[in-house]
């Protein structure tokens, strides 16, 4: 066995798309990873198929959204059928760039992304990519984390972040208890290649509602189809993944004179959360921290999310400096404080559009389950808030999600900071701040409404005069005045550190 102290602040474990996302945000913050990836090459079928403008936004930020835009679909929504094929409910997306300043919802192969985030990984110095490495312990002491591998290396590092499935062996390390849902079932996924042109299949995607076999149908990029089909407890997992059985099912919409089969697979849908994400050095995120049913498409976005809070989090514990008004221990803690109940509120709603999708089959009983109390069909994109954390104040709009406006120079605000903070601040706020006795002065990227006149409208929506927009786009907090200004901008001195 060989000790390796490599020079790495973070060992990643699992370079799927959240391992990849975590290892980029943390090399825009200067801190360096050893990723170690059990497989030896990038998995060439389809998986993850959908994220939102929120998840571009993190690849804006990473700096590879303007290759993904080669590659992706722009998804124009979701519609609803009865068992006979009417229209029950229609859901569309807008078609323009929406208030992220991208589309709300988009349509990707797995495979491209993974190739972009690799690619990119591979340009960066502080970052060292492994493959074909299986870590079979962890351990961890006061002062460092370590992984053991099948190989008979072992390598420390500061801490060790768990991207690494399902079945992950960082969560066991943690601790296997998880909340579960109760959403359980199987369904059939199927991958097909057009061979020529169907266009009645649509670009939206499709929920077969109330069928004895519920179905959907999804457009990917270029001639890719998939259609995931419901299975019965009794059908056999050999039996319905046969070239007859697949075709039988999708033969109602596409036939094996049009289309090849790329790949199928029986999976089992789960609505599980872990109850500890964190234990000292060791935290895991994506499909090791948590599982959603698929039909918000949220699966792979909550794992990106997961990474883009967690970053800048470690980040800051991984340098020496002193932190002015909290700790380091508070800092890790809120990652679990405040992701577990946003990717709930995500997986509560998949369990509830999966029970539509199961029994509705009239437009009467579909508009009743999106009904709000005031009477009106509710059929949005979500942004949940995070749960308690760091945010300073008690604004409402703390741990909210923050827009992306477009500057006057027609940049969008992302570009100008990519993963760092940003004080949003109304001039003459900032100016009584910096001659007043104040100690605190703003360390993060300061953008005044006389700077960039187009984000006064920020500020109006929150009824504030300034607002810090963490690297995550995240709310931490807002001022009104001077003193709520301080305390922002102490809590600023902290976070800024990454």
């Amino acid at each position: 066995m060989q000790n390796k102290d490599v020079s790495a602040d973070i060992i990643i474990v699992g370079c799927g798309p959240s391992g990849a996302t975590l290892s980029l945000l943390l090399a825009q913050c200067g801190i360096s990873s050893l990723v170690l990836e059990r497989e030896k090459n990038i998995y060439p079928l389809p998986r993850a198929v959908h994220f939102d403008d929120q998840i571009m936004r993190v690849f804006q930020a990473l700096g590879v959204s303007n290759a993904l835009e080669g590659v992706v679909r722009y998804n124009p929504g979701m519609r609803f059928l009865d068992p006979q094929g009417n229209l029950l409910l229609d859901w569309p997306r807008p078609a323009g760039i929406g208030e992220n300043g991208w589309h709300t919802s988009y349509r990707f192969h797995q495979p491209d992304l993974e190739n972009i985030l690799r690619n990119k990984m591979q340009s960066i110095e502080c970052i060292q990519l492994q493959t074909g490495i299986e870590v079979d312990a962890i351990r961890q002491s006061e002062q460092h984390a370590s992984v053991h591998c099948t190989n008979g290396d072992e390598y420390r590092a500061k801490y060790v972040v768990g991207c690494d499935g399902a079945n992950s062996i960082v969560r066991s390390t943690i601790g296997n208890d998880i909340d579960d849902f109760g959403f359980n079932e199987r369904w059939l996924v199927v991958d097909t290649l057009l061979n020529t042109e169907k266009p009645e299949l649509g670009d939206y995607t499709i929920q077969h509602c109330g069928r004895d076999r519920p179905a959907t149908y999804v457009r990917c990029p270029a001639n890719r189809r998939r259609w995931e089909i419901s299975l019965k407890p009794e059908d056999d997992t050999r039996t319905v993944t046969s070239d007859s059985s697949i075709w039988n099912f999708i033969g109602e919409w596409v036939s094996h004179h049009d289309a090849s089969i790329e790949r199928s697979a029986v999976y089992e849908f789960k609505s599980h959360v872990a109850k500890a994400w964190r234990k000292n050095r060791l935290f895991i995120a994506g499909d090791a921290a948590h599982l959603t049913p698929p039909f918000m498409g949220q699966g792979m976005c909550a794992g990106i999310r997961d990474a883009s809070n967690l970053a800048w989090k470690l980040a800051i514990c991984c340098r020496e400096k002193q932190l002015p008004d909290i700790t380091r221990e508070a800092i890790l803690d809120s990652y679990q404080s405040e992701r577990i109940p946003n990717v709930t509120e995500y997986i509560e709603t998949a369990i509830k559009l999966g029970a539509i999708i199961n029994s509705c089959s009239t437009e009467l009983a579909l508009k009743k389950a999106f009904t709000r109390d005031d009477g009106t069909v509710q059929l949005k994109s979500m942004m949940p808030k995070l749960g308690s954390g760091v945010g300073v104040g008690s604004n409402a709009c703390v741990g909210s999600w923050c827009i992306q406006p477009q500057l006057q120079s027609g940049t969008w605000l992302d570009d100008m900071a990519r993963y760092k903070a940003i004080l949003i601040i109304e001039s003459q706020l900032l100016l009584e701040h910096l001659q007043s006795d104040a100690t605190t002065e703003p360390d993060c990227l300061v953008i005044t409404t006389q700077d960039e006149p187009e984000l006064q409208s920020v500020l109006t929506h929150y009824s504030v005069d300034a607002i810090l927009i963490r690297p995550d786009r995240y709310i931490l907090g807002s001022a009104t005045n001077s003193v709520e200004l301080a305390e922002l901008l102490n809590r600023a001195s902290a976070i800024c550190l990454a």
